[in-house]
């Protein structure tokens, strides 16, 4: 419900682990077969001497220095922008208001209910019954509009159904006091405390 870049943290994560398991296959490689440690002297011996002749041939006129350190300065600068640009697109999406209405009463105004008042009442609510393990409330802003996202951990041998149902009824009795009906997903999962298939149901 939140707009996480899930397929982009996915293809780096994915990207993130073909490189730690190209060096971890590199090092057991080198532990454990003889032939690999002479061609990897030769070859780290010829990319050190290119690396060290590109900066040779790259060097200012009359100074020392290469311009390439200044490449790799603004690459650095770039790269630490695309990541905190990255960081920022996590969990967007979480909204703090769960209803708001004009109200032209005596003293017209806008009224606004929080959305840590559904959460803090389901959260009571869910937090007496014997058949979860753990239970989380969050309120999303899905395209302008607030909705619930109800994450449930049931007990091994809880029927998803029945408390997909029993959850419903708590989210109508919240649109009652609220006033307003409010759409909510209620997910179902799986985990290490409990054995059955995920489950979502959205009302």
């Amino acid at each position: 419900m939140n707009s996480t870049p899930s397929v982009l943290n996915r293809i780096l994560i994915g990207i993130l682990g073909l490189i730690l398991l190209a060096v971890g296959s590199l090092l057991v490689a080198l532990a454990a077969v003889p032939s690999v440690g002479p061609w990897w002297h030769t070859w780290s011996r010829s990319a050190w001497d290119g690396l060290n002749q590109a900066f040779d041939d790259t060097r200012f006129p009359g100074r020392p220095e290469s311009w390439l350190w200044i490449v790799m300065a603004v690459a650095l600068l770039v790269l630490i922008g695309l990541m905190v640009a990255w960081i920022a697109q996590q969990g967007k999406g979480r909204s703090d208001v769960l209803a708001a209405e004009f109200d032209p009463g005596t003293v017209a105004g806008d009224v606004r209910i929080a959305g840590g008042v559904a959460e803090q009442a389901l959260k009571h609510a869910l937090a007496e019954r014997p058949d979860l393990a753990g239970a989380t409330v969050a309120t999303y802003d899905v395209h302008g509009r607030p909705a619930l996202k109800i994450r449930l951990q049931p007990r091994q041998g809880v029927a998803p159904h029945l408390l997909a149902a029993d959850v419903s009824a708590l989210v109508d009795a919240l649109d009652e006091v609220v006033g307003k009906r409010i759409p909510a997903v209620i997910h179902i999962g799986a985990g290490a405390r409990t054995r059955f298939s995920r489950a979502e149901r959205v009302r």
